[in-house]
């Protein structure tokens, strides 16, 4: 008996990172030696002193029990106690902060929780694909405003058709910036505010990388401008400040009515996330070793920005210097596009890369380079793209 899919299912967008995983793989799979630059999945342990506390959590008979709906009281406040710390940001543990497992969950859940269906979202191009989830699960519509190499790839808000920004109710926004590696200011976040407030559209900051800022920059949080908890909200990820991709848990902090809409829908979807992982997430945030983890994971992606730009400059080959992440923002040569530039480097130079298309239409002129290998790497990565004679 064969039960076929639903039509919303059917109206998904194609798993971009899946397809790209399926191409490397079967390459993998024919016995070559592939360099793989098109993840963004963190390829360093999660540190130790995480490690060890969650194997202390794991074996407390009350940690195997159903979690608290909403999540841990302690890891709100921690929560909030690592926005105060870390960025000036004062929040209330109870109203303005929802557990979640992964922000993935969150960015995608979203439109269900606070938007109605034909309701407007407006959506960066470049940017993470699975925001497109979201738009097609809640069956909302969608705009995109371009991110452009000019601007350093931040919005600018003037070229937003007023029709358009009066018919929104909400903005994403991703800094440091998936898949670019651009990064925001604070003033940048004053005129988010001041767009916000004069078209009233919710504002949804995704700062998934916001502990990764290179030459020594500070990457600033949306809430800390005046006025940012009343028009948005922010969510943060464990997976990439403390390499825990792969534990699913992270949090969204702002303004009380939508973190009050994201736990409601998620008393209906989950019973929160594996008690002993929150634990552990309370250590993860405030353990005095944490800063010291951080500054070292951030040293070694900056060292493999320079390796990778550096030998990319060598043979013509100029990259948007990334201020953030852990990627590098590459231009295709002329006659390509991204599709069909990374498909050439993947079969004639077994160098896997992300096609920029799969960001959106802006993106087609470039490729991700994910910075998740080893200088050395890196640096024979560009040897083998040289022997092509591309640049």
């Amino acid at each position: 008996m064969f039960f076929e899919e639903s039509e919303l299912l059917k109206n998904l967008p194609t798993q971009f990172f899946a397809t790209l995983v399926a191409k490397v793989n079967q390459k993998v799979a024919a016995g070559n030696d592939v360099i793989n630059l098109g993840q963004g999945n963190p390829d360093q342990p999660t540190f130790d002193y995480i490690v060890k506390e969650m194997q202390k959590q794991a074996t407390r008979p009350i940690n195997h029990k159903y979690s608290q709906f909403r999540g841990l009281h302690e890891l709100k406040v921690a929560a909030a106690k690592f926005y105060k710390e870390k960025y000036g940001v004062v929040l209330d543990p109870e109203t303005e902060v929802a557990i979640l497992g992964g922000s993935k969950i969150g960015l995608v859940e979203l439109p269900w929780a606070l938007m109605n269906p034909g309701e407007l979202l407006l959506l960066p191009d470049p940017g993470y694909p699975d925001y497109l989830s979201g738009v097609t699960l809640g069956k909302v519509n969608y705009e995109t405003f371009p991110l452009k190499s000019e601007n350093k790839f931040l919005p600018n808000y003037q070229d937003i058709n007023e029709e358009t920004a009066k018919k929104a109710k909400f903005i994403y926004l991703n800094y440091p910036n998936n898949p670019t590696g651009a990064v925001a200011t604070k003033e940048f976040y004053k005129k988010t505010v001041a767009f916000a407030q004069k078209y009233n559209v919710g504002v949804v900051s995704d700062f998934a990388y916001g502990a990764l800022g290179f030459d020594g920059y500070h990457n600033p949080s949306f809430l800390e401008a005046e006025g940012a908890k009343e028009v948005g909200i922010e969510m943060y990820t464990f997976s990439k400040t403390f390499n825990m991709a792969g534990w699913r848990i992270a949090f969204a902090v702002g303004n009380p009515s939508m973190i009050e809409a994201i736990n409601l829908i998620q008393d209906h979807l989950f019973v929160s996330v594996f008690p002993a992982i929150q634990e552990t997430a309370i250590t993860a945030l405030l353990d005095p070793q944490e800063d010291i983890e951080v500054k070292k994971l951030v040293s070694k992606y900056e060292e493999r920005r320079n390796a990778f730009v550096s030998a990319a400059k060598k043979i013509g080959w100029n990259a948007f210097i990334p201020g953030g992440t852990f990627y590098t923002w590459m231009p295709v040569p002329k006659g390509y596009t991204s599709e069909s530039f990374a498909d050439l480097l993947l079969e004639n130079a077994n160098v896997a890369v992300a096609p920029g298309k799969g960001f959106g239409v802006m993106g087609d002129g470039y490729v991700r380079i994910g910075l998740l290998v080893e200088p050395e790497r890196l640096v024979e990565a560009v040897k083998r793209i040289q022997k092509l004679k591309l640049f």
